[in-house]
């Protein structure tokens, strides 16, 4: 004797909704997701049922289906830096892009005891 196939979409939905008293486990072996052993004991696959579950409403847990985020290339700003070789920080592309700077904007540099902290002098600061 064939066991019928497991529901899936819509049907499944359907009756999972017409299955509301039932418990969780009861739904999933009403709707076929369930496999017989070679004892001949009943196995509930819970996950597989919640799977299709998620499935027939629709919900994309994996990202498959989803277009790719075009990408202008380069990399994140990570908001640290090394000091190079030469002993320069160098503040890269994205932070000041980020900040909306623009060649010649200044700034002063305070010292703190773990920071460096840079503050732009706006024409109004200026002395």
């Amino acid at each position: 004797m064939d066991k019928p196939q497991p529901l899936t979409g819509e049907a499944l939905l359907a009756k999972f909704q017409e299955l509301g008293h039932l418990s969780y486990k009861e739904k999933a072996k009403a709707c076929g997701y369930y496999t017989v052993t070679k004892n001949g004991l009943e196995r509930v696959n819970i996950q597989k049922f919640r799977n299709a579950l998620i499935e027939a409403y629709g919900i994309e847990l994996d990202g498959k289906g989803r277009k790719p985020k075009r990408s202008r290339g380069g990399r994140e700003a990570s908001y640290r830096v090394r000091v190079q070789s030469n002993g320069n920080l160098l503040i890269g592309a994205a932070y000041t892009k980020q900040m909306n700077l623009k060649p010649g904007d200044e700034f002063e540099i305070s010292l703190g005891r773990k920071q460096i902290r840079l503050t732009q002098v706006t024409p109004a600061n200026r002395q």
